[in-house]
C-alpha cells in the first residue's frame, strides 16, 4: 500500500540506481515495473548511474582433458575485485563456454557480439549474434554479410574486426577490416545493431594491421596496431619506430587516422599489444630485453597524453629471456596493483606499483585468460529498439 502511493517518477528515480541483478527479480513485482525496466530511456538512465571500472570481461580458453578435443573458447565477466584477492578461481567460477564456431570480437556496455564465418560454395557468409550476459537475452540471427571468397582474404587470421558504441548516433556497431585481393586495398564494412543490412564505408590502402584480429573499443573508435607502409607484406626486421602508428576507426565520421607511438618509445618494440585499461588505450611491450612496459593514452586521440603506467624488470616479473608474453589483465580503483598474465610460465602475477614488488603469483587453471576488455553489467537489449 505503501509503493502505491509513492509517485511513478519517484519510483523510477530509486529503481534506476539498482544493480542488474536486482531489477531482473523485480520484474516480477508488477506488469508496470516489468514494462518499465526494458524502457529506451530507463535502460540508458541506469546505464548511466552503474560504476564504471569494477568489472573486466576476459576472453578465455578452456583446456581440454581429452586428447581428441581441441581447446575451447570462453569468456569470463570478472569484478576486479575478486581477480585481485584470487584470479583463478574467479575466472573458473564466472567461465561461459562458447561455441567453438564463434568468435568473441568485444564486450561494449555490456553486450557481448560474436561473429562466424560459414563457407557456401564460392560465396562466404558472416553471421553476427550479439548477447546480454547480465539479462542472458540473445539476439536473432543477424542479417548476413556475403561475400565472393575468391575476390578477398577471408580466413580468420586475415580479417581484422571490432565492436563499439557510436554515442553520437547513439548506436552500437560491428566493424570489418578485409583484403581486398584484386585492388589490393582495405574495405571497411559495418553493421549497426539493428539495421537489415551491411554496409561498405570506406576503401583505402593497404598497410599491414598487426596483432589481435579484435580492435580495441576506446570513444566511438576501434583501433589496431599497424605500420605505415604500403603493401600487405612486411619484414619486421626492417621496421622502424616511426612507421609504428594505431590505425583508429572513427564510427561516426566513418573515417580513418594514424595514431603515432608514446613520445619515449625509443626502439621498435618486442611484442607489442594494444588493450583498455580503465577506458583508456593501452600498449603493452617489452623495452630492450630487460623491462616490461605499460603506456596508457590518458585522453583519447590527444598524442601527448600517453603516460608510462609501467616499467618494471623482467627479472623482477619472473619472466626471463628469451621467450617473454606478458599482458595486463586489470588495475586496481587507486590505480597502484596491477595484474598480469605470464603465458609462459600460465601463471597470474600480481605486482604492487608503490612497493616495486610482487604480491603473489597464482597458477592457471583449465581456463586461461587470453584478452581483457572493459565490462559493465546493463539491461541493453541486443536488437534494435
Amino acid at each position: 500500500m505503501a509503493m502505491a502511493q509513492l509517485p511513478q517518477d519517484l519510483i523510477e528515480e530509486i529503481l534506476s540506481w539498482l544493480p542488474v541483478k536486482s531489477l531482473m527479480r523485480f520484474r516480477c513485482v508488477s506488469r508496470t515495473w516489468n514494462s518499465l525496466i526494458f524502457q529506451a530511456h530507463f535502460v540508458k538512465l541506469n546505464l548511466q548511474r552503474s560504476s564504471r571500472n569494477t568489472h573486466v570481461l576476459l576472453r578465455c580458453q578452456i583446456n581440454t582433458v581429452f586428447e581428441d578435443m581441441r581447446d575451447l573458447p570462453g569468456i569470463a565477466p570478472c569484478s576486479i575485485c575478486s581477480l585481485l584477492e584470487n584470479p583463478s578461481s574467479t575466472v573458473d567460477n564466472g567461465c561461459h563456454q562458447l561455441d567453438n564456431r564463434y568468435l568473441f570480437i568485444g564486450s561494449c556496455n555490456g553486450l557481448v557480439c560474436l561473429i562466424n564465418l560459414v563457407a557456401r560454395g564460392e560465396f562466404s557468409e558472416y553471421r553476427v549474434w550479439f548477447c546480454n550476459l547480465a539479462t542472458r537475452i540473445m539476439s536473432e540471427d543477424s542479417p548476413h554479410l556475403c561475400l565472393r571468397s575468391c575476390n578477398y582474404k577471408l580466413w580468420w587470421y586475415q580479417v581484422k574486426c571490432g565492436f563499439a558504441y557510436d554515442d553520437r548516433s547513439d548506436t552500437y556497431k560491428v566493424v570489418l577490416v578485409l583484403s581486398n585481393i584484386k585492388s589490393q586495398n582495405w574495405e571497411v564494412r559495418v553493421h549497426r545493431l539493428g539495421d537489415t543490412h551491411w554496409r561498405k564505408v570506406l576503401t583505402c590502402p593497404a598497410f599491414p594491421i598487426l596483432g589481435e584480429k579484435c580492435g580495441q573499443p576506446v570513444s566511438g573508435t576501434v583501433n589496431w596496431f599497424a605500420i605505415r607502409k604500403l603493401g600487405f607484406d612486411y619484414e619486421w626486421e626492417t621496421v622502424t619506430v616511426d612507421q609504428l602508428v594505431i590505425f583508429s576507426y572513427d564510427l561516426n565520421k566513418e573515417t580513418f587516422k594514424y595514431l603515432l607511438m608514446p613520445n619515449g618509445l625509443s626502439q621498435v618494440p618486442c611484442g607489442p599489444e594494444l588493450g583498455v585499461l580503465k577506458g583508456c588505450l593501452c600498449l603493452s611491450h617489452v623495452h630492450r630485453r630487460t623491462h616490461f612496459v605499460v603506456w596508457l593514452m590518458r585522453e583519447f586521440g590527444v598524442e601527448n597524453s600517453w603516460t608510462q603506467l609501467l616499467n618494471v624488470t623482467l627479472e623482477l616479473l619472473q619472466a626471463p629471456l628469451p621467450c617473454v608474453i606478458l599482458k595486463p589483465l586489470c588495475i586496481s580503483e587507486k590505480g597502484d596493483v596491477l595484474l598480469l598474465a605470464n603465458y609462459i610460465s600460465l601463471k597470474f602475477i600480481l605486482y604492487n606499483k608503490k612497493d616495486n614488488r610482487i604480491v603473489y603469483t597464482q597458477d592457471f587453471n583449465n581456463q586461461v585468460p587470453m584478452s581483457s576488455h572493459d565490462y559493465i553489467q546493463s539491461l541493453v537489449l541486443p536488437y534494435g529498439n
